[in-house]
């Protein structure tokens, strides 16, 4: 895992590689479905929007939003990146 996905947004974060957010949903023993679920991606009228969400991004067809990237890292155990640790 490379240090700059797990910095505040502000302070040189990169988007995490596919590889990246993989490995982050198995940290966090989630599956793409049960990722989904937990950030509110299922919520749509198209059943299965969220899990195609999740494959998008693992494939790096899309980029991960900070947002759900840092909700995902605190479940995988790194904590709430998005505070400064230097303050």
């Amino acid at each position: 895992m490379r240090k700059e996905c797990l910095l505040p947004a502000d302070q040189g974060w990169e988007c995490p590689t596919g590889d990246e957010i993989r490995k982050v949903l198995k940290l966090a023993n989630l599956s793409g479905s049960e990722a989904a679920k937990v950030l509110g991606l299922h919520i749509s009228s198209s059943r299965n929007s969220g899990g195609r969400t999740i494959r998008r991004w693992t494939s790096g067809e899309t980029a991960i939003p900070y947002a759900a990237w840092a909700i995902l890292c605190d479940l995988a155990g790194f904590g709430q990146i998005w505070w400064d640790s230097t303050d």
